[in-house]
């Protein structure tokens, strides 16, 4: 006779966890956390948004230490008005990535770090926007960037402009190694342009025209045009090649995101990039000849933006598996996305991660 109740027992007794290779969560002990380190791998045995974090650090760690990595910082939105700037001259400073793509805004207030002057905490009570435009404050949320910082940087970076060669057809690459080349050289203390330099980090924009670093290039030329002097040129497509070059050039990529938009997408799309070369060039052409295709074997997104508005800022890395930007989870990729505001955690992942090479760094 059939026992109605036989599925139930079955259910109750097949699972135990370990049998099915399941990883046990822990509670948080903070009576055993000394350092963020500490903290780190103990989130990241527990779970929702403090596992990803945990994870994330767990993974940037192994891009770092994997000898093979070569790793492209992508960076937006208001980074550097935020006082994060720093954290990506940590990230250059200790090796933890190797190229950087980012927006033109987000340099330039790192300019305006680097360069000395000061952002301020904005007062909801004290001034409406209005206010603010005939004080001459620019509003980033919760915080003021001053026009005079704005005028000042445009100041310094016409010197620099006035030192490149009329016959150079400049990239944003070249801008920005440029300028981190003066300020090294005039400026007391750090920066991200700074920390590039020293490191040979290139530094790409690839939307270089939205922004005031943009708009001060263009200003530059008109006023040679006024004094009746040679105009700079540009090409976009220079910044485009040469980081094509070096990623053929990689065994393996790793990408760590703050954000999303153009910063992200360019950087990912050389995947895409070099297959289109192979098939639509040569292929087509019958040219004997292949670029490598490097597909990102690691990647970190740390951003609030769900998946479900469509925009690439908060796609998945499983949708650009389906692209070709990403090796899938089953060829060996390995992802970690953190839907969070980065001012929240990338402080906390960095600081981490800088601990457990210092452990490692002691122990060998």
């Amino acid at each position: 006779m059939h026992d109605p109740h036989a599925g139930d027992l079955e259910r109750h007794a097949a699972g135990s966890g370990h049998n099915d290779n399941f990883v046990p969560l822990e509670n948080l002990d903070i009576s055993k956390i000394h350092t963020c380190d500490d903290l780190l791998l103990a989130m990241e045995k527990t779970s929702f948004g403090g596992r990803k974090v945990g994870e994330a650090a767990d993974l940037l760690y192994t891009m770092v230490t994997d000898p093979d990595c070569f790793v492209v910082g992508t960076f937006s939105g208001a980074m550097t008005v935020a006082k994060q700037g720093l954290l990506i001259a940590d990230m250059i400073d200790r090796g933890m990535i190797n190229a950087i793509v980012s927006t033109g805004a987000l340099m330039t207030h790192g300019l305006v770090d680097a360069g000395g002057m000061l952002h301020f905490k904005f007062d909801f009570d004290r001034m409406n926007d209005s206010a603010l435009f005939k004080r001459g404050y620019d509003r980033v949320y919760d915080t003021l960037e001053l026009e005079k910082n704005l005028d000042d940087l445009e100041e310094l970076v016409t010197k620099v402009f006035d030192g490149i060669d009329p016959q150079t057809v400049c990239s944003s690459r070249h801008i920005t190694e440029c300028i981190g080349t003066y300020l090294s050289e005039h400026v007391q203390g750090r920066g991200i342009v700074i920390s590039a330099v020293k490191k040979g980090v290139p530094i790409y924009i690839p939307a270089f025209t939205d922004s005031e670093l943009g708009l001060d290039f263009a200003l530059y030329n008109r006023r040679q045009r006024l004094l009746g002097k040679p105009e700079l040129s540009f090409s976009p497509f220079l910044d485009l090649e040469h980081y094509t070059e070096m990623i053929a050039k990689q065994k393996r990529i790793g990408i760590f995101t703050i954000g999303g938009g153009v910063p992200r997408n360019w950087a990912q799309q050389v995947a895409c990039y070099l297959d289109l070369v192979n098939f639509r060039i040569f292929e087509r052409y019958n040219v004997d000849e292949r670029m490598d295709v490097k597909r990102f074997h690691y990647g970190i997104r740390i951003c609030p933006e769900p998946v479900h508005w469509g925009g690439l800022s908060g796609c998945t890395y499983s949708e650009g598996v389906s692209w070709g930007k990403f090796v899938p989870p089953e060829e060996g990729g390995k992802f970690v996305e953190v839907l969070a505001d980065a001012t929240t955690v990338w402080p906390l992942i960095v600081k981490g991660v800088c601990e457990r090479l210092d452990k490692k760094q002691k122990v060998l």
